[in-house]
C-alpha cells in the first residue's frame, strides 16, 4: 500500500534548506514535497495555498511559523490530513497589552534592520539567537541559515511578520487532532521553549513528545540525525 506523501512545512525566512538534512532518511520509501509560503500574509492563506497544491490526504511536518501553518490546515481540513508533527513553535495569539507590543516592536526592529542594511545584516544579527550558544562558532552552520534567509526577500519578511503578528490562538485545534502527532523542540530553544512545547502537548490526545538535545530552535539544521530519527519514528510504517 503506498505511503501518504510527506509535506513539509518551512518556517520564517526559511526554504527547503531547514529539511534539506533530514532528507536522505525521510525520502526512504515516501514522497516528500517542500512547501513555500510565496508573499502569503496570513497563516490562513498560507494554508489554503498547501492545500491547493497538496494531495488529496498526507502527512504533515511544520517547523516554527510552518508549524503553525500545519495548525491552519487542521483547522480547516482537518480530513485530508494522516498525521502532523509540530516543530519548534507555538500555539498561541500574539499576547494583549505591553507584551504584545513587546513583540511587535521586536519584529518591527528586525524588519526595519532588513530594509536599511540588507536581509543578510538582519539575519547575522538575528541567528545569534537561534541556535544552541554553543554552535554560535560553527560557522557552516550559521552560513547555512544567514544564506538562507537571503534567499527570501524583505516583501516576504514584511509578509510573514504580519501573518505571525495576527496569528490566531489554535488551543482549539490542538485539543481536536484525532491523528498521529508528535511535538519536538530543541532542548535550548530560546524562540520557542520546552514547557511552551508541554503545554501543547498537554492539550493533544495521544501525541508523543520528544526533546533533541543540545539543539535550539533550528534543530533540524542543528541535529538532523535525531530530528530525522523522531519523525520516523512518529511516522512508523504509515
Amino acid at each position: 500500500m503506498p505511503r501518504d506523501p510527506l509535506l513539509l512545512v518551512p518556517g520564517l525566512m526559511c526554504d527547503a534548506a531547514v529539511w534539506q538534512p533530514l532528507l536522505p532518511s525521510l525520502q526512504a520509501g515516501r514522497e516528500c514535497r517542500v512547501i513555500d509560503h510565496g508573499l502569503a500574509d496570513s497563516l490562513t492563506q498560507m494554508a489554503w495555498q498547501l492545500l491547493d497544491a497538496a494531495p488529496e490526504r498526507f502527512a504533515l511536518a511544520g517547523h516554527s511559523m510552518g508549524a503553525r501553518v500545519a495548525l491552519e490546515v487542521l483547522r480547516v481540513a482537518p480530513e485530508r490530513i494522516s498525521r502532523v508533527a509540530l516543530l519548534d513553535t507555538g500555539y498561541l495569539a500574539r499576547a494583549a497589552g505591553a507584551a504584545g507590543e513587546q513583540e511587535a516592536h521586536k519584529r518591527q526592529a528586525l524588519l526595519d534592520v532588513a530594509r536599511s542594511q540588507g536581509v543578510r545584516a538582519m539575519a547575522a544579527q538575528w541567528v545569534q539567537g537561534m541556535v544552541h550558544p554553543e554552535r554560535l562558532q560553527d560557522a557552516e552552520l550559521l552560513d547555512a541559515i544567514v544564506m538562507m534567509f537571503e534567499r527570501k526577500s524583505v516583501d516576504v519578511f514584511e509578509s510573514q511578520i504580519r501573518a505571525l503578528l495576527q496569528r490566531p490562538d489554535a488551543s482549539d485545534v490542538l485539543r481536536a487532532i484525532g491523528v498521529p502527532t508528535l511535538v519536538l523542540c530543541g532542548r535550548q530553544d530560546g524562540w520557542a521553549p520546552v514547557s511552551q512545547h508541554a503545554a501543547m502537548h498537554a492539550l493533544i490526545p495521544g501525541a508523543a513528545f520528544e526533546v533533541i538535545e543540545d539543539a535550539g530552535h533550528m534543530a533540524p539544521m542543528e541535529r538532523p540525525q535525531a530530528v530525522a530519527g523522531a519523525l520516523l519514528r512518529w511516522l512508523g510504517n504509515a
